[in-house]
């Protein structure tokens, strides 16, 4: 047996089907960890340690931790945001608001679809597994010591920023201080809790009413840029953390994401497309999330973005390689997706675990069709990359759906229609095709999966050559609040300088006449993979 390699891992543990938790001590211990590599990688570098000015975090979103306010120690393990243990806590709380609805500050109650409406305008987002309150409540419902320190008004609760800051920051205001630690949050991992209001960035009362908690075991509110604090220990002792973002919404910053109408797609695992609004809170009609992209400072305006998921990208890919063999490394599929022209007429629709955006359908199949006699892997391999193009031309699609009709709203000053007119999806259609889609993530290191992506959703794809967009948003969000280089986020064009070398455009290649032939193909294939799973609940 050769030598083995040493180093240093964060434990997950996966307790089969749908759980997925974090040992949120080890966490802590793993970020003093990984501040002391940096360190002394930066010095072999010949880089002066004090050459760190600033700091940023970037987390999961969803993922949270709760913890005791005097011990700091937490009460259970962290759940993971692809965790999915919480189904029958949304059945519940989806009774609850059949039978005794949620009560508005006015005193009115709404029950049922109503309710549901409520809640999803406020927030941005639906009762879903995905969500850090439904989270919580699991907690609660089978941990006594996270209910007994609820009681005792005792319980600190938050994702896992909050838990980083609280356990390595001394506060840079007093008033962000609670028991020696710092609770703080920015709204972009609020925004994911179920709890935060769009419209004004608080905590919303009949929420926490709802969902029977106290205000104070969530964390303060503060901007996505600005001075929370400085490390209190670790080889940067001293040093400031100046941004906080969610992943996605840093890897929005970091693709210098800042205006309304550019959009980003981070392509791993799953896939994520955010795409900005401005200061405007559009709420979508079409199967999409809202969400804050980010706050650039304190008491500033929000910056608003909608989502639209891709549960299986990557992971298809993985699947070729373990699960039926056809490559042996994840690499090999664009060679083997390039030996062939087209797809031989082969669709596959990856709905491994059901359908999310816009789709939203748990009981959709994953789905190959078309295959024939002549059908050889190197179609399979294709067909799986264009899946998930197809899969971002509906998202894409959808969210310009919701932007045009947001604007004809403002300009008629009515509620948008139930139903989009032709024209304003013709509009919505062409807005994708002159949308600069900009892309990172594992996937996108194919050249043949970026071309295919370009000529399936009509578009061009812009590939950065450094492709840690998540942790380069977070830095930029940092580096904001203190002027460095002197960045502005109000100010985009400060930035234009940032990762702007080595960037490559993919152009689509395909004419429109066949583009919509396999698009339409496609949208028949979905239609048949939805309903397969009939008795599969959220």
């Amino acid at each position: 047996m050769g030598s083995l390699r040493s180093g240093q891992f964060v434990g997950a543990l996966d307790c089969g089907t749908t759980w997925h938790e974090h040992e949120p001590e080890e966490i802590i211990g793993t970020v003093r960890t990984c501040i002391s590599e940096a360190v002394k990688n930066l010095e072999k570098e010949g880089w002066a340690r004090d050459s760190v000015k600033t700091i940023g975090i970037t987390n999961q979103r969803e993922t949270c931790v709760a913890w005791d306010r005097k011990t700091g120690k937490s009460l259970c393990r962290a759940i993971v945001w692809d965790d999915a243990r919480t189904k029958g806590t949304v059945a519940h709380y989806l009774d609850k608001l059949s039978t005794d609805g949620i009560k508005l500050p006015n005193g009115q109650i709404l029950k049922g679809k109503d309710g549901h409406e409520y809640i999803k305008k406020t927030t941005g987002l639906p009762i879903s597994t995905y969500f850090s309150a439904i989270k919580l409540k699991w907690m609660m419902h089978h941990y006594p010591q996270v209910v007994e320190a609820h009681e005792k008004d005792q319980l600190a609760f938050g994702t896992v920023d909050s838990w980083i800051c609280w356990h390595l920051l001394d506060p840079a205001q007093k008033e962000y201080a609670e028991n020696g630690g710092l609770h703080i949050t920015d709204p972009t991992n609020a925004s994911r809790t179920l709890l935060l209001s769009l419209s004004d960035l608080k905590w919303h009362p009949p929420l926490l009413e709802f969902f029977e908690l106290r205000p104070s075991i969530l964390p303060k509110l503060v901007s996505s840029s600005q001075i929370y604090g400085h490390l209190s220990s670790t080889e940067l002792k001293g040093v400031s953390v100046a941004g906080i973002a969610g992943d996605q919404q840093a890897a929005l910053v970091g693709n210098k994401c800042l205006q309304k109408g550019e959009a980003k797609c981070t392509y791993g695992t799953g896939a994520f497309l955010l795409f900005c609004t401005g200061n405007d809170v559009v709420r979508s009609r079409h199967g999409l999330l809202t969400t804050v992209a980010f706050q650039p400072g304190e008491g500033t305006k929000p910056v608003y973005a909608m989502e639209g998921s891709i549960a299986v990208a990557g992971s298809a890919i993985k699947w070729l390689r373990d699960g039926i063999k056809l490559i042996r490394k994840t690499a090999e599929v664009n060679t083997l997706a390039e030996s062939v022209e087209d797809t031989g007429g082969v669709v596959f629709v990856t709905a491994f675990g059901g359908l999310l955006a816009p789709y939203w359908d748990p009981t959709a199949a994953g789905m190959m069709i078309g295959l024939t006699s002549y059908t050889t892997p190197g179609h399979i391999a294709r067909a799986t990359l264009e899946a998930s193009a197809f899969q971002t031309r509906a998202i894409l699609e959808s969210m310009h759906l919701d932007a045009e009709e947001h604007e004809d709203a403002d300009r008629k000053s009515e509620a948008p229609k139930t139903d989009a007119p032709k024209q304003t999806k013709e509009k919505a259609k062409e807005r994708t095709k002159d949308t600069e889609l900009k892309v990172d993530g594992g996937m996108t290191n194919g050249d043949l999966a970026m071309q295919i992506l370009a000529d399936l959703v009509g578009c061009d794809i812009l590939r950065p050559e450094m492709r840690e967009s998540t942790a380069l948003g977070a830095a930029l969000l940092a580096g904001s609040a203190i002027s460095l280089h002197g960045w502005n986020l109000a100010k985009p064009d400060t930035f234009a300088q940032v990762n702007s070398s080595g960037k490559r455009i993919f152009r689509s290649s395909l004419e429109d006449g066949s583009r919509e032939e396999r698009w339409r193909k496609w949208q028949r294939a979905i239609e048949r993979s939805r309903g397969w799973d009939e008795n599969k609940e959220e």
